[in-house]
């Protein structure tokens, strides 16, 4: 067990002479008395000096620690109110995604029907080339036919 001084008590616990004075005379501290020095030990007592040290706390403090009721209603009053507005704001964000997305699904569903155009309208060019192409392959015959023709005719005479 280890003693202490009367300063390094009032060092330890934050208590003034006249309150350890005071519990030492109640007989709440156990004391020993060494040439003329007066020990403490901290290990004993404890239980008396927190309460003393509230005690002489609440003493100082108890105009500070009152709260009025009108404050706490306020108080109270306040945190509704932001609750409020940030339910509000929760609401309206998410009444800007829902217009969001719908604007979003439109524009998509618009860019589906135009890309189903496109791909109907390349598939009818595409027809149109091949018949081009079997047209441009029938004149290209015809002309080779007639220009064949026109050939032999001419080394005939």
């Amino acid at each position: 067990m280890k003693w202490m001084r009367d300063e390094e008590y009032m060092e330890l616990t934050g208590l003034d002479m006249s309150a350890i004075d005071d519990l030492a005379h109640r007989g709440k501290l156990t004391l020993k008395v060494e040439d003329g020095i007066r020990y403490i030990d901290p290990s004993k007592g404890a239980r008396e000096v927190v309460p003393a040290q509230l005690k002489e706390l609440s003493s100082h403090n108890t105009k500070e620690m009152l709260v009025q009721p009108q404050f706490v209603e306020k108080t109270i009053g306040t945190i509704i109110n932001l609750h409020e507005k940030v339910l509000d704001a929760k609401d309206e964000t998410l009444r800007a995604v829902r217009v969001e997305n719908e604007f979003l699904r439109e524009a998509l569903s618009s860019l589906q029907e135009l890309y189903d155009e496109d791909r109907k309208t390349i598939h009818t060019l595409q027809e149109q080339l091949k018949l081009s192409q079997q047209e441009v392959e029938f004149m290209r015959r015809k002309y080779k036919l007639m220009w064949n023709k026109a050939i032999e005719e001419h080394t005939e005479k």
